[in-house]
């Protein structure tokens, strides 16, 4: 076995390395600095993907009988794209003249060269790693969203890890390797090829590319290696290549990726599960969707305010009254008390926009990209509408700047008035994130207090920033450490400031006449084996109203996008509106509950203890899930419920696109 590993060695060295080679000019010549730069980015995606298993495998929910498989399939999915990435490298090689190749100054610039690239493919690792920790993925469409907001993500990146530290790590890193490996690389770099050994070796390049290609050519993400474990099946990804198919794919169309069928048809599905005939829902525009909303049994007309308290983040992971022990809610707990507690709450999606598009809208969603970042969003039926036909003012207030994922832009155009960081006066603790919480709610209510007086019913939505990376906050909360308290930190402040609001608010002449919802917009991140992880998908909610409301514990199930119709099922008047969404407390008797969720590229809809979830490549998969534990167990395909999942996301679509949703 020792002779065996010796010779292999040997020939590593002598016939890809060239450390035995003894002219400049042997059959590969400069193509040692492809054979070198292949084999560390094989190497390196092998390492990576050893150290995502050691480190996060077993919170995923990949064993190690996974291991092998991820290898393979991911040194496969490495070299296909090596030998993608690697082609302009080799067409230089090819047409660069020996002279020029082998003068000074081009071996100075080819040394540079290969210091970088070795930079930038170990430092690409590390962020991989980084970004699997918090998102449980490869590059995927958050990575791409965050492009277009480098100055905040570039400084939360900044405050979140460590930047400086990893940076010169990689730096030592990459400058031993270029020292360990300085003999091939300085014998590629003075190589003295013939043009018809550069042309060979160039042919052959391209002939591995023409065969890949065709090999590859009807695959998609949609092909997984591990169909029921979604971890797995990220760990095996190439990164890069996920990362450019997300950008490739940032705003799909709906009818060229995902399973389709007739409109009509679909959308009489769709109105039969949402308890509206065909005659109630024709408008004047073909095709339109206009449900009525009737008053909800035994209620009789009122005009609280309405403040929804949208917290970042705030998972039901975290809350004590949902079952966690470590104590990181005691106010939230408190006021659960005091107001109609939901137990089987979730989000849609798992990114802000997707929050404020089920509350805003009351609309499915559609992948890939929220409506609140779409053109034509700043013009869509929407809650706030609704309550200004019933003599509400509506408002927006964030503590962050709207312009980030374009929430001015779509509240605005919607109709309410906005507020952000740069309104907010007096303010004593920021981040690139925005004002702490206790600022914003300090300013929401004085808002809201300027909103009492003009005798008018106010509807606000208030969208915190304080739970989310870096996790800094004001000094001297006991229990809160302002720096390098982490997630667990992050929570306790939040419901440390919702503690306060409810405090100041409680002291107000408007606070028996308001109707309160602390919900919060996704879970803390999405973690596990799961095509859907739903687990992380549930989120608290409580909706206080003093005297109105009869404190409890309701287990209907209720996603944000049933949100607004369930409010207004407590104002007991009645309304016209196209939203999807359904009071949770008033369902279509016979017409069980029908939940939407939506992750990257995929979409799903859970009804009872079934999930079915639509794929890129028009995939349409169906699942048993089973909330005690999270997992989901593949089954096959129910037509009915698939089809109705199909009637959600195509009619919401072509509504959408066409805009009809008004």
């Amino acid at each position: 076995m020792v002779r065996l590993h010796t010779r292999i060695w040997h020939f590593i060295r002598s016939r890809i390395l060239g450390e035995a080679a003894r002219t400049s000019s042997s059959w590969i010549g400069r193509w040692r600095l492809l054979a070198l730069f292949g084999t560390g980015y094989l190497s390196l995606g092998l390492l990576l993907r050893i150290v995502l298993w050691f480190a996060l495998g077993s919170r995923s929910g990949v064993s190690l009988s996974f291991l092998p498989a991820i290898l393979a399939f991911g040194v496969w999915a490495d070299l296909r794209l090596s030998m993608f990435l690697l082609a302009p490298f080799s067409l230089y090689l090819w047409l660069v003249p020996n002279r020029l190749y082998r003068s000074r100054v081009h071996r100075a610039l080819g040394w540079v060269l290969v210091s970088a690239v070795l930079f930038g493919m170990i430092y690409s690792a590390c962020v991989e790693y980084f970004f699997f920790e918090e998102f449980d993925s490869r590059f995927n469409l958050v990575a791409v969203d965050y492009l277009l907001y480098p100055h905040e993500v570039l400084i939360n990146i900044w405050d979140s890890y460590p930047v400086a530290t990893t940076l010169c790590l990689v730096g030592l890193l990459a400058a031993f390797l270029v020292w360990a490996f300085r003999r091939p690389l300085r014998a590629a770099l003075g190589s003295a090829q013939p043009l018809r050994a550069r042309t060979g070796l160039a042919c052959a390049h391209c002939g591995l590319i023409i065969v890949l290609a065709l090999v590859t050519a009807n695959r998609s993400s949609a092909d997984r290696p591990f169909p029921t474990n979604r971890a797995a099946h990220q760990m095996a990804s190439n990164g890069l290549a996920a990362f450019f198919e997300a950008l490739q794919t940032s705003e799909l169309d709906y009818h060229a990726y995902y399973r389709t069928g007739d409109p009509k048809r679909l959308r009489q599905r769709l109105l039969t599960a949402l308890g509206t005939t065909q005659a109630q829902a024709e408008t004047r525009e073909a095709g339109g969707l206009r449900r009525p909303f009737s008053v909800r049994s035994g209620t009789s007309p009122k005009q609280p305010n309405v403040v929804i308290l949208l917290e970042e983040s705030f998972g039901a992971e975290f809350v004590g009254v949902y079952g966690d022990d470590r104590g990181l809610t005691p106010a939230f707990d408190e006021l659960s008390k005091r107001g109609l507690l939901f137990g089987n709450a979730y989000s849609t999606g798992t990114r802000t926009v997707r929050g404020l598009e089920a509350i805003t809208a009351s609309f499915p969603p559609i992948p890939s990209v929220s409506i609140v970042k779409r053109p034509g969003g700043d013009h869509v039926a929407n809650w706030g509408k609704v309550m200004r036909n019933l003599g509400y003012e509506t408002s927006f207030l964030y503590g962050g700047y709207g312009y980030f994922d374009n929430m001015n832009h779509f509240f605005s155009g919607n109709g309410f008035e906005t507020k952000d960081r740069t309104d907010i006066e007096d303010q004593t603790f920021t981040n690139i994130w925005g004002v702490c919480d206790e600022d914003l709610f300090r300013y929401a209510v004085r808002h809201f207090d300027e909103k009492a007086q003009q005798e008018k019913p106010f509807f606000s939505i208030v969208l915190s920033t304080s739970n989310h990376k870096p996790f800094t906050f004001p000094a001297g909360i006991p229990g809160v450490p302002q720096e390098g308290g982490g997630r667990k930190a992050g929570v306790r402040y939040a419901d440390y400031a919702i503690g306060r609001f409810f405090t100041m608010a409680q002291e107000r002449p408007w606070f028996e006449n308001t109707l309160f919802v602390v919900v919060a917009d996704h879970g803390a991140r999405v973690y596990g084996a799961a095509q859907i992880p739903l687990y992380s998908y549930e989120i608290p909610l409580l909706m206080i109203w003093p005297g109105g409301i009869e404190p409890g514990l309701t287990e209907a199930p209720i996603s944000l996008m049933d949100l607004a119709p369930t409010v207004l099922g407590f104002l007991g008047q009645a309304y016209e509106a196209p939203f999807f969404g359904q009071d949770a407390l008033d369902r279509p008797p016979g017409q069980p509950p029908v939940l939407l969720f939506n992750h990257n590229h995929d979409v799903g809809a859970l009804r009872g203890d079934e999930l079915v979830v639509l794929g890129l490549k028009r995939s349409v998969r169906s699942y048993h899930y089973q909330r005690e534990t999270g997992e989901l167990t593949e089954i096959p395909v129910d037509s009915d419920l698939a089809e109705l999942t199909v009637a959600y996301y195509q009619t919401a679509f072509d509504l959408f696109r066409d805009g009809r949703y008004r």
